[in-house]
């Protein structure tokens, strides 16, 4: 951090670099940086190279060159860029929502409501054994390798670590899943314990369908795994560093872990 005039000046932007980095925003200013680069070298070509130098390391330490850019970038960049650059947030679930509530209730684990038969909520036996494996696995400790059983990878090195606003699963240097907090970790080991033990067919899953289904599941959380405080379901705008966008989310209203954040269609958390 540099001062200037009894301001701050900050070298590098963390919020723009490493894990944080915008691929469209970094991809727009190296174009512009070879443009000026090219237009200047053509005049001479050291000050163009000078040029290059200058733009790039700017980039480099603040995630861009012109100011403004993450901020043009979330109102005006299309959304097939985002794709292109798979910037679509680590949270978002491609729910086929009819198929995952008919797998829920085949498995017993959703049924319709008391008191609002057009609804579904937990079953009361598995909402039991739900909460009683959530109350015994530390999220430190806790065997996740049946999460990927099936996998087409070596998991003698599976290890779990806790990052900035995740909770993350690797093996080696390949991440294999990343989960809202170390709550919604718990919660998937506690329903993946509690499913394994009652159906062989929910074993004999793939992962990724499997992992899809825990964490839709947890839409139906009334206990925070971590806390055991209410769950609350809302509607929110998330803030990314090239794009902002509207999510249904739950999050534990004692200690704030979020449980789960998918970006789905508009009045779906009150349709929960």
């Amino acid at each position: 951090m540099t001062t200037l005039n009894g301001g701050t000046f900050r070298l590098k932007r963390p919020e723009y670099t490493g894990e944080n980095r915008c691929l469209p925003c970094t991809a727009i200013n190296v174009a512009i940086t070879a443009l000026v680069a090219a237009a200047v070298g053509a005049v001479w070509i050291p000050l163009g190279v000078a040029a290059a130098g200058i733009g790039l390391a700017a980039i480099y330490f603040r995630g861009y060159l012109v100011p403004g850019t993450p901020t043009l970038t979330k109102r005006y960049l299309p959304e097939r860029i985002h794709r292109l650059f798979g910037t679509h947030h680590d949270s978002d679930v491609d729910l086929d929502a009819g198929a995952i509530e008919e797998t829920l209730l085949s498995l017993s684990v959703l049924e319709p409501c008391d008191e609002r038969a057009d609804d579904l909520c937990l079953t009361p036996r598995f909402r039991e054994s739900w909460h009683e494996q959530s109350d015994r696995i530390d999220a430190d400790t806790a065997s996740v390798s049946r999460l990927f059983s099936g996998l087409d990878t070596d998991l003698s090195e599976l290890t779990t670590e806790r990052r900035a606003n995740a909770f993350v699963a690797t093996t080696g240097s390949m991440t294999l899943a990343k989960w809202e907090s170390d709550a919604a970790f718990v919660a998937d080991v506690a329903a993946d314990t509690v499913l394994r033990e009652r159906s062989t067919a929910w074993a004999n899953l793939n992962p990724e369908p499997r992992l899809e289904l825990l964490g839709a599941l947890r839409l139906w959380l009334e206990r925070c795994p971590s806390c055991a405080g209410r769950v609350a379901l809302d509607e929110e705008t998330v803030e990314s560093c090239c794009r902002s966008y509207e999510v249904v989310a739950a999050t534990c209203n004692d200690c704030e872990a979020r449980l789960f954040e998918a970006r789905l269609s508009p009045g779906a958390a009150s349709d929960v």
